[in-house]
């Protein structure tokens, strides 16, 4: 088994259910946990697991093992010490002769197991991700922490924005897609939700907290996704739009966003980012359950050797598809999802009608 890519909360949840379930499953197992992600796997750095590592970590965030990025794009490329990092993984796998290899990562970390499936392992990958936004599941494992985690960062700011009358600019992490934005906005009452998905009007927004203010609202709460971006921005070529990004004397979008809206309404405007605290600490006892279900899927299939799939959930089933079918594909929140036309009705503002 190995972790890749980013932390999130349910990990060690989901390790454990597959060795759970392994250990159910088989009279004699051997576990192995490669140490920081792939790199573990390139240079051969592992631990054989006892059962009792797997004690104790149901509620314990982070990973066991370690993890680090290893882009995908990059993945046929050389290491600086001229390594071929895809040469060195099968290696590494033949060696220690392992039936199979359980990947839990996201995008990125899932394309490189479905490359490492296409070079002839036997791969089982399971979808972590805090932004929800792997292609055939529902949810990812992480999710939920996530969102429990930035909507209690809107709940506090509620009471300082309602005590100071001010306007409070919540930054939320999701640099392509708005799943946590959108599920945490909603749950914390945010008057507006600004998601990569959906271009945003700066004028309306405005216009849209110059309403509520009308009817008497003292102070207003704006949840925005890291990459949410203006209609104007949106409008340009990727290379000039990723120029102008670069040259923005803004740390990020939620201070632009900020300071347009103090300049245009003269209210006090503050920003609130929280942060890497929102995939970090004890998974939410939804997380536990979904990272358990995964595990056991997950076992269940190597017991009937039946690799190359990514465990998913789809409704309240907890079920598998191909690999293939998944990798290289972004969930993205569709501007007619439910979600988003429940939210219109509400009043919710998504600063891109009028």
């Amino acid at each position: 088994m190995l972790t890749s890519g980013g932390d999130c909360q349910a990990l060690n949840a989901t390790m454990r259910g597959v060795a759970k379930g392994l250990y159910q499953l088989f009279e004699e197992v051997e576990i192995y946990g490669f140490l920081d992600g792939y790199k573990g796997l390139m240079y051969g750095n592992y631990k054989k697991m006892k059962e009792s590592d797997f004690s104790g970590i149901l509620s314990r965030g982070g990973t066991i093992l370690g993890t680090s990025r290893q882009p995908f794009k990059l993945m046929r490329q050389p290491t600086e010490d001229g390594l071929d990092k895809v040469k060195a993984m099968k290696e590494t796998y033949k060696k220690l002769k392992l039936d199979c290899l359980v990947v839990l990562g996201g995008n990125g970390s899932q394309k490189t197991a479905n490359l490492l499936r296409e070079e002839g392992l036997n791969v089982i990958g399971l979808p972590k991700t805090i932004d929800n936004d792997i292609w055939g599941t529902d949810h990812t494992f992480g999710f939920s922490s996530a969102v429990d985690i930035a909507t209690r960062a809107i709940d506090e700011i509620h009471t300082t924005a309602a005590s100071h009358h001010r306007i409070f600019v919540v930054e939320i992490m999701g640099h392509k897609v708005g799943w946590i934005t959108l599920y945490a906005g909603i749950a914390g009452g945010a008057d507006v939700i600004l998601i990569p998905e959906i271009p945003y009007d700066i004028n309306i927004v405005i216009k849209s907290l110059k309403k509520l203010r009308k009817k008497g609202k003292t102070f207003s709460v704006i949840a925005v996704a890291e990459g949410a971006i203006s209609q104007e921005l949106a409008s340009l070529p990727k290379k000039e739009r990723k120029l102008r990004l670069s040259q923005s004397q803004y740390p990020s979008v939620s201070h632009e966003i900020a300071d347009q809206i103090q300049r245009a309404m003269g209210a006090e405007v503050r920003v609130a980012v929280p942060g890497h605290v929102q995939r970090g600490g004890a998974p939410s006892a939804s997380d536990r359950i979904l990272a358990s279900r995964v595990g056991a899927k997950a076992a269940e299939l190597i017991s009937q050797e039946s690799y190359g799939r990514l465990v998913v959930q789809l409704g309240e089933e907890v079920t598998s598809i191909p690999m293939e079918a998944s990798a290289g594909k972004l969930k993205s929140i569709s501007p007619n999802d439910n979600h988003i036309t429940q939210a219109r009705i509400l009043g919710i503002s998504f600063g891109d009608i009028r």
